[in-house]
C-alpha cells in the first residue's frame, strides 16, 4: 500500500489544522496553566471538535460515527501535536471508543458509543500502576461478590482521568501479578462510592490523575468482554494508542522543526543570518531527514490498523521508538538552536519539549518500545 493519503483523508488534515490553528493554538494552553483551570481543557474548543464529528471518527456507523479509521484519525492527532492542543480527543475518542469497539457487549457498544459521539460521555483508560509501562502486570484486584463485583487498587498516569465520566480499568480476577492469564477490563463511574481522583498536572501542564479504588462495587454489567481473558485486549489497546501518540509526536516534531528553521532564517548575529551558519545547516537537515522517515512509519502503522494487519504489534511498537526519538530530538535542537531565548517561558518552544518528554513515557517510552520490538522480531 501506498504510504500517502487519499483525498478525503487531505482534507481532513487541512480541516484540523485550520480549525485548531485558529481556535487551540498553543497560546489556549499557556492561558489554562497560568489560570490554573481546574478543568484543564477548553470545554467551548472540545464541543467543537465534537460538532466537527471527531469523536466519532473511530466509531461504526451503526452506532453512529463515521468510521473513517485510524488514518483520518492519525491525520487529527498529528495536528493536534502542532497546537499542543489540551482536551479529551486522545482518551476519550481513541483509547475509550478503541476499547468498546475491542471488548464491549453489543449492548454496550449501543449504550455508550453513541453517547461518546454526542459528546455526552467522556472516558479514560486506567491501566498503568508504576512508573513504568507493564500493561498486563497488575495488581489491582476484581473479586467476584454476590452478583456482582468489587474493585480494590490503584492506578497510576490516567489520562483526563479527573474529568472523564466512566473510566476502563484492568484488574486481576486471578492469578499473580505478571500472569497474563486472568486479567478483566471493567467500566466504573468516577464518582462512584470508594473511588477516589488524585488530579496531577503534568510537566506538560496536561491532565494526569492517581486514582485509588476502596470496595468499589460493581454490577456484571460493568465486565468488558470475558473475565480473565484481557490481556491481548489491553496490548492491542495500547498498540492503538502508541500508534496515535506517535502521530502526535510527528505533528509536534514537525512544528517544532518549522518554527526552528524559520528562527535561523531571521535571527542575525554578527549582521549575518545564522541560517547560513553551515554547521547549523547541517544540524536542520538531519532533522528534517529524521521527520521524513518517521512520517511513513507513522502512515504504515495506521494503515496496519486499519487493515488488521498481522504487523500491528511490531509497528506500533517500531512508530512510537521512533517518534520518541525524533520529538527528543526536534525539541532539543530547538531549543539549542533558538539560543538563550529557548529557556524562557516567553517562548513557546518549551512547551513542546515538555509534551514530548510526558507523550513518549504514555503507554511506554523508546526504551521499552525498542526491548518490545526486538522481542517481537525474534532477537
Amino acid at each position: 500500500m501506498a504510504l500517502v493519503l487519499n483525498e478525503e483523508q487531505r482534507m481532513l488534515k487541512d480541516a484540523a489544522r485550520d480549525f485548531l490553528s485558529e481556535h487551540a493554538p498553543v497560546a489556549q494552553l499557556r492561558q489554562l496553566r497560568d489560570s490554573r483551570d481546574a478543568q484543564g481543557y477548553s470545554r467551548a474548543t472540545w464541543q467543537q471538535m465534537v460538532d466537527l464529528g471527531w469523536s466519532g471518527i473511530l466509531v461504526p456507523e451503526a452506532q453512529g460515527g463515521l468510521d473513517f479509521g485510524h488514518v483520518g484519525m492519525g491525520q487529527i492527532m498529528e495536528q493536534n501535536g502542532r497546537t499542543l492542543t489540551a482536551s479529551p480527543l486522545f482518551a476519550t475518542a481513541v483509547m475509550g471508543v478503541s476499547a468498546l469497539v475491542q471488548a464491549g457487549s453489543l449492548a454496550q457498544r449501543n449504550a455508550l458509543l453513541p453517547a461518546i459521539v454526542a459528546g455526552e460521555l467522556q472516558l479514560a483508560p486506567a491501566l498503568d500502576e508504576g512508573p513504568h509501562h507493564a500493561p498486563c502486570r497488575v495488581r489491582t484486584r476484581l473479586e467476584a461478590r454476590g452478583d456482582g463485583f468489587v474493585l480494590n487498587g490503584e492506578k497510576q498516569f490516567v489520562s483526563d482521568g479527573h474529568s472523564a465520566d466512566q473510566l476502563i480499568v484492568s484488574a486481576r480476577s486471578a492469578g499473580a501479578d505478571a500472569d497474563r492469564d486472568g486479567i478483566s477490563l471493567v467500566l466504573v463511574e468516577r464518582t462512584a462510592p470508594g473511588v477516589t481522583v488524585e488530579r496531577v498536572v503534568m510537566a506538560d501542564s496536561r491532565n494526569s490523575a492517581m486514582i485509588r479504588f476502596d470496595n468499589v462495587a460493581l454490577p456484571r454489567a460493568a465486565l468488558l468482554g470475558e473475565p480473565g481473558t484481557a490481556c491481548a485486549v489491553i496490548e492491542r489497546l495500547t498498540e492503538i494508542g502508541n500508534a496515535h501518540l506517535a502521530a502526535e509526536l510527528l505533528g509536534l516534531s514537525l512544528e517544532a522543526c518549522e518554527q526552528t528553521v524559520a528562527y535561523l532564517n531571521t535571527r542575525k548575529q554578527f549582521g549575518v543570518l545564522i541560517g547560513s551558519y553551515q554547521g547549523l545547516q547541517h544540524r536542520a537537515a538531519h532533522l528534517f531527514s529524521e521527520i521524513e522517515l518517521l512520517k511513513s512509519l507513522v502512515i504504515k502503522t495506521l494503515q496496519a490498523l486499519d487493515a488488521g494487519s498481522a504487523e500491528v504489534a511490531v509497528l506500533a511498537s517500531l512508530a512510537k521508538a521512533k517518534a520518541g526519538e525524533v520529538a527528543t530530538l526536534a525539541t532539543n535542537e530547538a531549543v539549542q538552536l533558538h539560543g538563550g531565548v529557548g529557556m524562557t517561558d516567553e517562548l513557546d518552544i518549551g512547551f513542546f519539549m515538555k509534551r514530548a518528554r510526558v507523550a513518549e513515557h504514555l503507554y511506554g517510552d523508546h526504551r521499552y518500545h525498542l526491548r518490545r520490538f526486538a522481542a517481537l522480531s525474534g532477537y
